[in-house]
C-alpha cells in the first residue's frame, strides 16, 4: 500500500485519543501525511465513541462527512461504536472496514489488505478478535501534555452503561512497562503526563499489582515533571492515594471523581459500588490534605425511577459538597443494559430542566473555586495554542489562565499571581513572578 493521505477524527475519552494518537504516529513513521479530517484524504480513520446517543448520532455525521469529501477514499470506523452496532456501521454508504477495540491496532494491516477492492453498499467488513488483550499507547505530537493509556475494560457493570460491553473485562499494563513509556514521553521535551484508563483504579488487579504501587513508582522517576491522575472511582480511592498525591511534588492537585447521584437510592440502582457517605468521606479527606485541590465529578440526571425527591437530595448533596466543579450528563438510554429495560423513564423535558439546574449550580462551584484561589501562587504550565492574540495554560489545580502569546513560554512552567479575569472568568496573567522550563 503506497503512502498517502489520512485524516484522523477521535470522539470520546482520553483512552480513544491515546490509542488514536499511537495509530496516527504509526502511518506517519511509514510516509503517511496526516491531515485535517475536513479535508480531502484517500484514509479517513473515525475513532467512535458510543456512550451516549449522542455519541453515536456525531460519528454518523463524521461518516457521511468523510464520505462526500471524497467518495473514493477509504472510511475505516473504529473504537466503541463498532463493538456495540457492527452491523449498523457495515450498512452506511462509504463505510469500507470496521475495526473493533484490539483488531484497531492492526489497522495499518487490515488497509493493506483491502487496499483496491471497494465493497458495494451494505458489504463493509467488520474484523473482531475479541479484547482480552492490554495494549498500550500514549499520544504525542502535543509537547505540552500526554495521555497515557495504563489500563482499559471495566469489571462494575453500572446498570446504565455499555462500556464493559465495548471494552471487555478489565485489564491493565505492567509497572515496569508504564514507566518506560513515561520515560520516553518526557525524553521527546513532554512536561506533563495524565494517566488514563477506563477504570484505572483496578490498574494491577490481573498481574498482583496495585495503582498505588504504580504511582509510588512515578513519584520516584526522574525527567517527569507533572502527573495527573484522571477519572478513578471514590471506593478504589483510598487515602493513601490522597496522603501520596498531598506529599508529592510531581502529582498534581487534581481529582475527577464520579458521583453519578446524591441520592443513595437511585446509586443502588445504578448499581454503584458506594454510597453517599464514603463519596462525602473520600471529598473530605482531600479538602483536609490538599485544601486547594480541584476535585471535579461527574453526575447522571434523568436516571430511570429518578423522583423530584432523589433529584433534591442529588442537589443538596452536592451543593454542600466542597467541589470545583460537575460534569452533568443526561440519562441517555443503552441498548443491552438493565437501565434500558425500565418502564420507569424520566421524561425529556424534566431531565433537560434538571440538568439546566445542576449546570448552574456546577457553575457556582467553580466560580467559588476561582475566587478562593485568587491572589495565590501557581505554576502553569503554557500550550501552544495562540486565540486572539493570547496562549493559554494550566494551573497545577487545573485553573486555565490567559497571557500575550509569546512562543519562548510554550511548553514552558511560570509561577505566576492569580490576579485579573476576563469577561469570561478566565485569569490574565501579566506579570510572571519567575520564570523556569
Amino acid at each position: 500500500m503506497e503512502p498517502g493521505t489520512i485524516a484522523f477524527h477521535h470522539f470520546g475519552c482520553k483512552v480513544n485519543f491515546a490509542e488514536a494518537s499511537a495509530l496516527s504516529r504509526e502511518f506517519k513513521d511509514k510516509g503517511w501525511s496526516l491531515t485535517d479530517f475536513h479535508e480531502k484524504a484517500d484514509v479517513y480513520i473515525i475513532s467512535s465513541c458510543a456512550v451516549t446517543s449522542i455519541a453515536e448520532k456525531k460519528c454518523r455525521a463524521a461518516i457521511r462527512q468523510a464520505h462526500k469529501l471524497n467518495p473514493l477514499s477509504k472510511v475505516v470506523v473504529i473504537g466503541c461504536f463498532p463493538e456495540l452496532k457492527p452491523r449498523e456501521l457495515e450498512s452506511m454508504e462509504g463505510v469500507d472496514l470496521v475495526l473493533g477495540h484490539s483488531d484497531k491496532f492492526r489497522l495499518f494491516h487490515e488497509l493493506e489488505r483491502i487496499t483496491g477492492s471497494r465493497p458495494e453498499h451494505g458489504e463493509a467488513e467488520t474484523v473482531y478478535h475479541g479484547h482480552d488483550q492490554f495494549i498500550p499507547s500514549f499520544s504525542f505530537g502535543d509537547r505540552t501534555r500526554s495521555f497515557l493509556k495504563i489500563q482499559d475494560g471495566c469489571d462494575y457493570y453500572c446498570s446504565y452503561c455499555t462500556i464493559p460491553l465495548a471494552r471487555g473485562k478489565s485489564r491493565s499494563d505492567s509497572i515496569a512497562h508504564v514507566l518506560d513509556s513515561a520515560m520516553k514521553i518526557a525524553a521527546n521535551g513532554v512536561r506533563e503526563i495524565v494517566l488514563t484508563g477506563v477504570n484505572i483504579g483496578d490498574f494491577g488487579k490481573n498481574n498482583k499489582e496495585t495503582l498505588l504501587g504504580l504511582l509510588h513508582q512515578l513519584d520516584k522517576q526522574k525527567g517527569v515533571r507533572r502527573i495527573r491522575i484522571s477519572s478513578i472511582e471514590p471506593d478504589l480511592l483510598n487515602d493513601e492515594i490522597i496522603t501520596l498525591v498531598a506529599a508529592s511534588e510531581k502529582f498534581l492537585p487534581h481529582f475527577h471523581i464520579p458521583l453519578q447521584s446524591g441520592s443513595d437510592k437511585t446509586l443502588k440502582a445504578m448499581h454503584r459500588k458506594y454510597g453517599t457517605s464514603l463519596y462525602a468521606n473520600r471529598i473530605g479527606k482531600i479538602r483536609s490534605m490538599i485544601p486547594n485541590a480541584c476535585i471535579a465529578a461527574d453526575v447522571i440526571v434523568g436516571f430511570p425511577g429518578e423522583t423530584d425527591e432523589d433529584f433534591n437530595d442529588t442537589y443538596e448533596f452536592i451543593k454542600v459538597l466542597a467541589l470545583s466543579y460537575v460534569h452533568v450528563f443526561t440519562y441517555s438510554k443503552r441498548d443491552n443494559t438493565l437501565a434500558s429495560k425500565s418502564n420507569d423513564q424520566v421524561l425529556e423535558v424534566t431531565r433537560k430542566e434538571r440538568s439546566r439546574l445542576l449546570h448552574l449550580l456546577s457553575a457556582e462551584k467553580k466560580e467559588k473555586f476561582y475566587c478562593d484561589n485568587a491572589g495565590s501562587a501557581k505554576e502553569v504550565l503554557w500550550e501552544s495554542d495562540n486565540e486572539d492574540g493570547f496562549m493559554h495554560g494550566f494551573t497545577e489545580n487545573y485553573i486555565r489562565v490567559k497571557t500575550p502569546f509569546n512562543p519562548e513560554l510554550v511548553n514552558n512552567i511560570t509561577t505566576v499571581i492569580l490576579n485579573n479575569r476576563d469577561t469570561h472568568g478566565i485569569f490574565i496573567i501579566n506579570e510572571f513572578v519567575n520564570r523556569h522550563s
